[in-house]
């Protein structure tokens, strides 16, 4: 059986056991160290160079998220994050998933906590993906490559039959519940990172609504979605119950919650969320997502598949295509953090385009503005 290194950092004795105990009842994994703050951590995979690391957000000298950004530019390395469960803790956790942490898990409130056997499952569960995910050089995000023809009109010229001039910036009037085109985004493992690649440069006055899927539990979308809000230039939200779709703005699934979208009389679309049972072990689900979809053929659908573990979306996006939406894109292996999601689409055949992620958001620019 393969055995992987494990770099355990925290600046708590107490967790630094807990974790290291935690892991090492699976015998794949070895504790090859552990490391009391950021900085020790720097040098420990340097000098030990671990398949993997744990490591804990807040701690003196330096903090997990500097000592991250260090490693990912200097050494880069599959980390995980432990994250608490305050809102703080949340928005950091997207920061660290955005700047190369593979994924991240709750952190356990102890030796006596209830969750510990939980702690443990996603523990194993997370290394398991993270020693196989290979890591290439951090690099930022990058603006997209532009797909458009020379000279092509802009998005106010192409599209001022339907949009007002107040309706093109962020900060303008909200955005429009007349739309022809409706853009469905699934992600998982890898996806904050990916999301702030896409929806970052989706331009101000997308005449669609976006709505996004990201395996994550509640409270952590929360912030997610406000993170994405502040780098992008259309309006990002937490997805909520009767929410009407409106163009310019993305409405992410909350944790915890299915996300589907219904016509109502008055034919306008809004927001359903269910309690209904996980699929394939998620809630959100993106096959849900994909799924209720398919009856709203008068739209222009354009659906996207990124990096994430398993192959939640792939179906619905094959059911998609066999209904004759306008687009189905797979994020390509090169850029994905986990090429699994995608890899189901491409090989079940529902995938119209593969690209790197990078030229995601132009793609779509492109497919809304024909």
């Amino acid at each position: 059986m393969a055995l992987y290194n494990i770099l355990v950092v925290d600046d708590s004795v107490f967790m630094r056991r807990i974790i290291s105990d935690l892991i090492s009842e699976n015998p794949q994994y070895n504790i090859i160290g552990t490391a009391k703050n950021g900085q020790e951590a720097i040098e420990q995979v340097k000098l030990l160079r671990p398949d993997a690391v744990t490591m804990d957000v807040e701690m003196p000298i330096m903090n997990g998220l500097d000592a991250l950004q260090r490693i990912m530019a200097e050494q880069p390395t599959p980390v995980i994050m432990l994250s608490s469960l305050t809102e703080e803790g949340a928005s950091e956790t997207i920061k660290a998933l955005e700047w190369g942490a593979v994924d991240f898990i709750r952190k356990p409130s102890g030796s006596i906590s209830l969750d510990l056997y939980k702690v443990k499952q996603l523990l194993h569960e997370k290394l398991h993906m993270a020693v196989r995910t290979k890591l290439r050089s951090f690099q930022p995000i990058q603006k997209p490559t532009l797909l458009t023809k020379p000279n092509q009109p802009t998005l106010q010229m192409n599209k001022s039959s339907i949009l007002s001039q107040s309706d093109m910036t962020k900060s303008g009037t909200e955005g429009s519940s007349y739309f022809e085109h409706l853009v469905a985004i699934g992600t998982s493992t890898g996806g904050p990172r990916a999301l702030h690649q896409v929806i970052s440069n989706i331009p101000a006055g997308f005449p669609a609504p976006i709505l996004i899927v990201q395996h994550m539990p509640p409270n952590f979308t929360k912030s997610l979605a406000q993170r994405l809000n502040d780098i992008s230039q259309i309006q990002v939200v937490e997805a909520a119950e009767g929410d009407m779709l409106k163009t310019a703005t993305a409405y992410v699934a909350p944790g915890g919650w299915h996300m589907i979208v219904h016509k109502d009389i008055n034919k306008t679309y809004k927001i359903r969320l269910t309690k209904e049972d996980p699929r394939s072990g998620h809630r959100p689900s993106v096959d849900v997502m994909f799924e209720s979809l398919l009856g709203l053929s008068e739209l222009k659908r354009h659906i996207v598949l990124m990096t994430g573990m398993g192959s939640d979306g792939a179906r619905g996006m094959l059911s998609l295509r066999k209904s004759g939406v306008q687009t189905t894109i797979a994020e390509s292996e090169e850029s994905c953090v986990v090429y699994g999601m995608p890899r189901a689409a491409v090989e079940m055949q529902a995938a119209m385009h593969v690209l790197p992620q990078q030229n995601i958001a132009a793609r779509l620019a492109q497919c809304v503005l024909q």
